[in-house]
């Protein structure tokens, strides 16, 4: 069995993903690159075709329909044949160093009691306008190099939080997941990383800058005008986030992890709710309320906590006025505190 699966997306990637798969291929035999091209336009698939056939074994080309982000992974979960899963954009890559640490640190787990459901690692934004970089770590949060059970970690911060940069999941937990990423929707991501939580038993911490992300590639999804324009989208992932776990009772099984998803659900729900007012019109405004309305049918008492005392308050005053004032808030956030 592989050590680790690599599932990258393409779609239009023919300029910039071999730059992510080389990064990949330092690991050797021991890990499986499926390159999923995504209905692609331009050279993407005969690229893909081209490393399958220069790196057998290793790398293999799988060509699909237009499904979009979600699909892509949908596609190599259903393909993969490592121990763990990982997903890595076309546009980003990872570190050698960090790599063998990882793939170290899998060889190790050869017995049960030494098994992760979790790896976590630390991912750098990369900012291409700057050529700065920004690291997040989670050394305040677990220690480095223990598997430890969600009761031995310690608080996440105000803005940190697991995302698909971070996580490596066992792919097994993923399988018993069973969750089907939607097609053609943005934000997915956050809906794959968040749900097979509560399977996780004991997670593993490697500090090491592990991924690295590109920031400021035209037309990316996380650009701010683009996450406004596709609002719609972080609607539906934030309704189905907040469908998905009844954190009342995951508190009683198990508390740690129960604080810190409501934590990632207060992120999300505040997220959804600024980039959807920020459209300024009342269409999107409506959307809003539709949302929360949503939440309180599905767990009144969670929605209210989140709505009115939490940082999503700050984003959801009432009216134009409250709107002009959410913005105001978001746009000191995001200056001050480097909210984004």
């Amino acid at each position: 069995m592989k050590l680790i699966t690599f599932t990258v997306p393409c779609y239009n990637s023919a300029g910039y993903m071999s730059k992510c798969i080389d990064s990949l291929l330092k690991g050797g035999d021991e890990v499986e690159i499926l390159i999923i091209d995504d209905g692609s336009k331009d050279d993407t698939g005969v690229i893909a075709d081209i490393y399958e056939r220069d790196y057998p074994g290793i790398c293999r080309a799988i060509h699909q329909e237009n499904g979009g982000h979600g699909e892509g992974i949908n596609q190599g979960l259903a393909h993969a044949t490592g121990k763990f899963f990982k997903v890595v954009d076309s546009d980003d890559w990872v570190n050698e160093k960090a790599l063998v640490r990882v793939l170290n640190a899998i060889r190790e787990m050869d017995a049960p009691e030494k098994l992760a459901d979790l790896i976590v690692c630390n991912y750098v934004y990369e900012y291409s306008e700057t050529g700065t970089t920004q690291t997040i770590c989670y050394k305040n949060v677990f220690p480095d190099g223990k598997l430890v059970s969600w009761d031995e970690t310690k608080h996440f911060g105000a803005s940190q939080y697991l995302t698909l940069h971070s996580a490596i999941y066992r792919t097994e937990i993923l399988h018993q997941c069973g969750r089907v990423l939607p097609k053609h929707i943005f934000y997915e991501d956050n809906l794959f990383v968040y749900d097979p939580l509560p399977l996780t038993k004991k997670v593993l911490y490697l500090n090491a800058d592990f991924y690295r992300y590109l920031i400021g590639r035209e037309g990316q999804s996380v650009a701010e005008a683009t996450m406004v324009k596709r609002w719609s989208h972080q609607m539906l992932v934030s309704k189905e986030i907040f469908a998905s776990h009844d954190l009342v009772k995951l508190k009683k099984e198990n508390p740690k992890l129960a604080r810190y998803m409501y934590h990632e659900l207060v992120l999300m729900m505040t997220i959804a709710s600024i980039f959807t007012r920020l459209n300024m019109t009342d269409e999107a405004e409506d959307e809003v309320k539709k949302m929360w309305a949503y939440a309180q049918s599905i767990n009144p008492a969670i929605a209210r906590r989140i709505r009115y005392f939490s940082l999503a308050s700050f984003v959801n005053f009432p009216g134009k006025v409250g709107r002009r004032l959410s913005i105001f808030c978001y746009r000191f956030a995001h200056k001050v505190v480097a909210f984004n």
